[in-house]
């Protein structure tokens, strides 16, 4: 493999591209419902988006190189694997951050700054360490995911109304349940790496039904957005009364697993194909109609 070549996927790996790549996503839904199309002015504002998100990951790898180290899943990022120092690691994430800024500062406007500032600050510096501290870091660190589709909406002049404020739940609702099947699936990791873990509070008959609950909560916001005036058609309401029906369903498989069996990883997966589709479905309605 060239050095080129090297180097692209030691990026793509230090800053977590597919979680950039979603944030992105996430940003560019709440620029085309607010705008009710595409414009070229979203251009910059997601590369903003994606910018920092891609910083404010590298950053993270950066803050938790320690635990990284002691666990499985993470023992082979850059950092623990020593192919990146912790100091080239720090300086690639704060260019990143630097230039996500910049363009938010000059290609969007006031309010998609202030937004990308906010989630770069509690993500970076306060739900990551708060993960050190408390088994529930992940409630207030979920509000990390309402806050790109704030950006993409106010870019494209959306106002401060309650549509936003419904598309943000739901995404603040969906990342709980998604953080908390990945600790399912790698609790052992997080018990090796001294991290505070649910299952060590409250068990894990009880954290499997917590995580269903949350799985549950997340349908339900998702069918809550049409009542706030965003993609009331019948084919909106359709489409989410089948995911949902969908999601539930195959999250079930938790609640009613033999103790062989772990379908954390694949609930996991679901959980994810479904705000994808979620996102589809209502980018779909305002470009098409």
């Amino acid at each position: 493999m060239s050095a080129v070549k090297k180097w692209v996927f030691l990026i793509i790996d230090l800053t977590k591209f597919r979680i950039s790549l979603f944030v992105t996503l996430s940003a560019g839904l709440g620029f085309v419902l607010a705008y009710q199309g595409l414009s070229k002015e979203m251009i910059l504002s997601l590369l903003g988006v994606f910018l920092l998100a891609s910083g404010a990951c590298a950053l993270n790898q950066y803050q938790e190189r320690r635990e990284d180290r002691k666990m499985e899943r993470t023992k082979g990022r850059p950092i623990p694997s020593g192919r990146l120092t912790p100091s080239s690691a720090l300086k690639i994430s704060l260019s990143f951050l630097l230039l996500g800024f910049s363009i938010l500062c000059f290609g969007t406007n006031t309010e998609a700054l202030g937004l990308g500032f906010l989630a770069v600050l509690w993500y970076n510096g306060i739900y990551t360490p708060l993960k050190r501290r408390t088994v529930w870091a992940v409630l207030p660190g979920a509000f990390v995911g309402a806050i790109p589709p704030a950006i993409g909406w106010f870019s494209a002049g959306g106002s401060p109304d309650a549509r936003i404020l419904a598309l943000s739940f739901f995404f603040f609702i969906w990342q709980i349940p998604h953080f908390w099947l990945l600790l399912l699936d790698y609790r052992r990791d997080y018990e090796n790496a001294g991290l505070p873990c649910l299952t060590q509070a409250c068990g894990l008959k009880q954290v499997e039904r917590i995580a269903f609950l949350w799985i549950f909560a997340t349908a339900v916001a998702g069918l809550l957005i049409p009542l706030f005036g965003i993609g009331n058609s019948r084919a909106i309401l359709g489409g989410l009364m089948i995911l949902g029906t969908w999601l539930i369903w195959k999250a079930s498989k938790i609640l009613f697993r033999r103790p062989q069996e772990s379908p954390f990883r694949s609930t996991f997966r679901t959980v994810n194909i479904y705000i994808l589709a979620v996102m589809v479905l209502f980018s779909l309605d305002h470009l098409l109609y």
